[in-house]
Order: structure tokens, then C-alpha cells, then sequence
């Protein structure tokens, strides 16, 4: 279970980011002031602070600044400031990552576990998965399908195994692009639907007679077993 900070003077956004983070099985700590934060920081060694720019008693970037200093824990700003000038002070400053407010927070968790899969943090990543009848070595980037070799390209595996970690969870193409393509909130679903279609002939099935790959109309697609 990773453990997330949440560094927010809001006492709306703060709860309600705790509540809905904890529902997804982060485990959660806050604070509403940047020194509070940092303090915070030090203390419970989190696994990812996210972190907001406009705190009532010390600016963010000065908190990301100090953080910096004594740590390499994993950052997302979450701000209402879009501009240019505060983007690039926050990256420089040493920032893996920034939201734009307002956000979902499926976006936000989105960000959330690229980056701690970029920066190696948090729980560690099972090594094998299975589900039905295919099989996942994801250390050997190897898969068999009822016993049989399956020849993934690397992005098609990278995708195979982001659905494979959540079986049965519908994922919205945007987080896949987010998290499997790295490519921010906006991007083509084009791109997924393609690699869809090559990893579906792959495995033996199709859009319309689909086994594994199930299209959840409006919502995303998900991975299950074919007796699911």
C-alpha cells in the first residue's frame, strides 16, 4: 500500500482527496500548511507528496525547494496556478509532476501511479500475473496463452500488464494514454484503440467476439477471464 501526502489549505478539496484516496487504497496523511507538511514529510517518509502552490504560510515552491533538500520523495503539484512561469518554477524546482485544478481524481490518480511506477517507489510490482487461461512473466516481458507463446510488441505488453494488474477493473482509454503512453489528459484515443486491436488479434479474438479484452461502451475497456 503506497502512502500519499496531501499538502492542501483548501478544507474542501483536503477531505475529500483523503476520503477518495483512502477508498482506492492509498494510505493518507495531511496537512493544511506547507511548514506542517514538511514536518510531516520527514517524519512518516511517504512514498509521494502532492502538493499544493498557493499555502497560506509558505509558497509551495519553497516547500518543494526545502523538501528537496533533504529528500527524493516523489511530487505532484496540484494547483490552480496554469501559467507558464509557475509550471517551470515547480519542474525546476524538482517537481515529478503537475495538475492543473480543477482535476478529477481519477486524473490525479492517474498521475499518481505513473509516477510511482517511474520512480520505482511505493509497493513493489508483482512479478507474475495471471488471468483465465494467459500468463504474465512481467521481469522476462514474456506471455503464454493457454500454455502457448504469445509475441507482444513492448507496447502492447506494457499494456497488457497495466489491465492485467487491475482484472476485472474497467480503465478509461485517458488513463491508459496517461500511464501506458505518457501522454497527457487529451491525448487520441486513436493510439489505444489501435494497440487494442493488434493485442485482441493476438489473443485470439476481436471487438465484436471479445474473450479477454471486454469494451465497456463510454467508459473504457477491461481484462477478465473468458468465464467471467
Amino acid at each position: 500500500m503506497a502512502q500519499v501526502l496531501i499538502i492542501e489549505d483548501d478544507d474542501r478539496i483536503r477531505p475529500l482527496l483523503v476520503r477518495t484516496l483512502r477508498e482506492r487504497g492509498y494510505a493518507v496523511s495531511s496537512a493544511p500548511t506547507g511548514m506542517a507538511g514538511l514536518n510531516l514529510a520527514l517524519e512518516s517518509r511517504p512514498d509521494l507528496v502532492i502538493l499544493d502552490l498557493g499555502l497560506p504560510d509558505v509558497d509551495g515552491t519553497q516547500v518543494l525547494t526545502m523538501l528537496r533538500s533533504v529528500s527524493d520523495v516523489p511530487v505532484i503539484i496540484a494547483s490552480a496556478r496554469d501559467d507558464d512561469p509557475a509550471l517551470v518554477g515547480a519542474l525546476d524546482a524538482g517537481a515529478d509532476d503537475y495538475v492543473v485544478k480543477p482535476y478529477t481524481t481519477a486524473q490525479l490518480e492517474a498521475r499518481i501511479r505513473a509516477v510511482l511506477r517511474r520512480t520505482g517507489a511505493g509497493p513493489a510490482r508483482r512479478q507474475l500475473l495471471s488471468v483465465g487461461g494467459l500468463e504474465i512473466d512481467v521481469p522476462a516481458r514474456r506471455t503464454r496463452l493457454d500454455g502457448r507463446e504469445v509475441d507482444l510488441t513492448p507496447k502492447e505488453f506494457d499494456l497488457l500488464v497495466h489491465l492485467a494488474e487491475r482484472p476485472g477493473e474497467v480503465v478509461s482509454k485517458k488513463d491508459l494514454l496517461a500511464e501506458v503512453w505518457q501522454q497527457p489528459w487529451g491525448g487520441s484515443d486513436k493510439t489505444v484503440d489501435v494497440h487494442l486491436s493488434w493485442l485482441r488479434r493476438k489473443l485470439g479474438e476481436s471487438a465484436a467476439d471479445p474473450r479477454y479484452l471486454v469494451s465497456v461502451r463510454g467508459v473504457g475497456i477491461r481484462l477478465t477471464a473468458p468465464e467471467q
